[in-house]
């Protein structure tokens, strides 16, 4: 791990190492701990904001010292991570099972599974269209972190095997609640936007709303199933 001041008052920790910890993998841990430390009183922080590699906190009233804190608090993260290399399919299919008792606690979000980029999404993994749609209820996703628009969630859970290259050329304008995969990632568009992630779906879900309190429905750390509409 390495820490970086950004300004006077945040600091910027680097998730890339050690390198036999998924980087996914440590900046939740991190995201979880720093966010139970706040809540108990032993971190002072105005934001924390998970990224795919990184973690920013900002407004610290002292940032030498969460520094120092940081670094100490280092090793126990790092233990409480998985260091075995992502799962396979079928591990993280049994994982997926195993999880049914925490159902309660996701949010679900209902997908009609109608996109134009499913056959293309089936060809790449090497399956037919109804196994893509059984592969994406089945995984309980969580959000690593929000980006690219307001309110959009980089949704984990599917194996590495799985990940998926973006279009070659972004379509101009991609309707709100565009269900979608690139990379390693699920997503969901809550507006409308241009985009270059495969569509599989579409939810009537609103995920970005500024009069809600948090205005994003999906927010760091919060566990998502999607069940067909």
């Amino acid at each position: 791990m390495r820490i970086r001041q950004v300004g006077a008052h945040a600091l910027l920790l680097d998730c890339t190492t050690p390198a036999d910890i998924p980087e996914a993998a440590l900046v939740e841990a991190w995201r979880s701990e720093l966010w139970r430390r706040r809540e108990r009183g032993d971190l002072i922080a105005v934001e924390i904001v998970p990224a795919a590699r990184t973690v920013l906190l900002d407004g610290l009233p002292d940032p030498t010292t969460t520094a120092q804190q940081l670094t100490r608090w280092a090793s126990d993260v790092a233990a409480a991570t998985t260091r075995p290399n992502q799962p396979t399919a079928e591990a993280n299919a049994n994982a997926n099972a195993e999880a049914e008792d925490d159902d309660a606690a996701d949010v679900v979000v209902p997908v009609s599974f109608d996109g134009p980029d499913l056959p293309a999404v089936a060809e790449h993994w090497g399956v037919d269209v109804p196994a893509v749609r059984q592969r994406l209820t089945s995984t309980r996703f969580q959000v690593a972190f929000c980006g690219f628009a307001p309110g959009f969630p980089y949704l984990t859970g599917l194996p590495a095997e799985l990940a998926l290259p973006r279009l070659a050329t972004p379509r101009p304008r991609v309707p709100a609640g565009s269900v979608a995969l690139a990379g390693p990632y699920a997503g969901i568009y809550p507006g409308a936007s241009p985009g270059g992630w495969q569509l599989v779906g579409r939810t009537d879900l609103v995920l970005f709303d500024v009069a809600a309190d948090p205005p994003a429905r999906l927010g760091p750390g919060t566990t998502v199933r999607m069940v067909a509409a």
